[in-house]
């Protein structure tokens, strides 16, 4: 009889850890309002522990669509645009978004923001991500990648090339190279990058300019608001295994790739200098090389067409008015031309 009970004890338990982890599962609504809503993936633990991401979606109320949109955020950064948003959904495309491991809604207590040890480790992320949005009903999804996530998207389709899941590619203002001297790019980073294959978690700072995050914000000179405490004013030190994981997708892309479907390269017309705000950093990229940004990014793949943002910020969507108005309608442009947009 103990015998027995034990069991069915355990079959209950059993019952509600399933009951548990599928309640855990759904989408709740999202720290965005209405219209959005998100979902935390378990994903498998890697060399830090516990580890998730996090799917955002806001659906198109245009009926019977099939197609959507999926966002990879950049560096010091997490998903918050709903302008952007509410563009695709207007237009008749189911949007997501993914806040990647160790970032914005997936970042955990215990964990160090951003840490990763190889840019392959956000392609489970994105794989995860992209098996729910096509269960979901999606047909033709377009992957779109900001900064570090243009580098992440870029690298991830050069991985998939020979069974791509996405149809088309759009980077805003993507991280191909860094934006620094000669010699720190050819001697010291690689110094850097040598160092943290073995010594990892050694910090290593990124400055403490507000000037972007000043260009942006609502309170300061921007339209926007976000939440600091998941984009930091500043940026935050990174490691050692980070600027080397960044380092080595660098040298994969300064080599060429051959990503096979249709690719939107766009970026600012200007880079803008110095640490502290002045007026221009209202009308340029506070944090890339744009030269460098066209001059790797038509080397991803055969059929890439290049946009060039007047008066851009990094992230184009949150430009001026007018320049985030033209992104807009090149994406649309492009999006019909590729045959993107029924």
């Amino acid at each position: 009889m103990i015998k027995y009970t034990k069991l069915f004890v355990a079959v209950l338990l059993c019952g509600l850890a399933a009951t548990t982890s599928f309640t855990f599962a759904q989408y709740q609504p999202d720290r965005l309002g209405e219209g959005f809503e998100s979902k935390t993936l378990v994903m498998p633990d890697d060399y830090s522990g516990r580890v998730v991401t996090t799917l955002v979606r806001s659906l198109s109320p245009c009926p019977d669509v099939h197609r959507a949109v999926l966002y990879v955020h950049g560096y010091n950064d997490y998903f918050f645009q709903k302008e952007m948003a509410r563009t695709f959904t207007d237009s008749c495309f189911n949007f997501y978004a993914v806040d990647l491991r160790k970032y914005g809604r997936s970042l955990l207590p215990e964990q160090t923001p951003f840490e990763v040890r190889d840019l392959s480790e956000y392609f489970a992320d994105l794989d995860t991500a992209l098996t729910l949005v096509r269960q979901e009903g999606n047909t033709e999804v377009v992957l779109m990648g900001h900064s570090t996530g243009g580098l992440i998207t870029s690298l991830y389709c050069e991985a998939h090339r020979d069974s791509l899941p996405v149809q088309g590619l759009i980077l805003n203002s993507p991280f191909l190279d860094m934006n620094m001297s000669g010699f720190y790019e050819k001697v010291l980073v690689p110094l850097v990058s040598a160092w943290g294959g073995c010594f990892k978690n050694t910090k290593i700072s990124q400055g403490n300019s507000t000037a972007y995050a000043e260009s942006l914000l609502k309170q300061y000179h921007g339209e926007w608001d976000y939440d600091t405490n998941l984009k930091f004013m500043a940026s935050r030190p990174v490691t050692a295994a980070w600027v080397r994981a960044i380092h080595r997708g660098h040298n994969q892309v300064h080599k060429g790739l051959h990503i096979p479907c249709p690719i939107l390269l766009m970026y600012s017309s200007q880079s803008v200098q110095g640490d502290e705000w002045t007026p221009q950093h209202q009308s340029g990229d506070a944090v890339l090389d744009v030269k460098d940004i066209a001059r790797y990014g038509r080397t991803l793949g055969p059929h890439v067409t290049e946009f060039e943002v007047k008066e851009g910020l990094h992230d184009l969507v949150l430009s001026k008015p007018a320049a985030r108005a033209s992104v807009y309608a090149e994406i649309f442009r492009w999006l019909r031309s590729n045959g993107l947009e029924r």
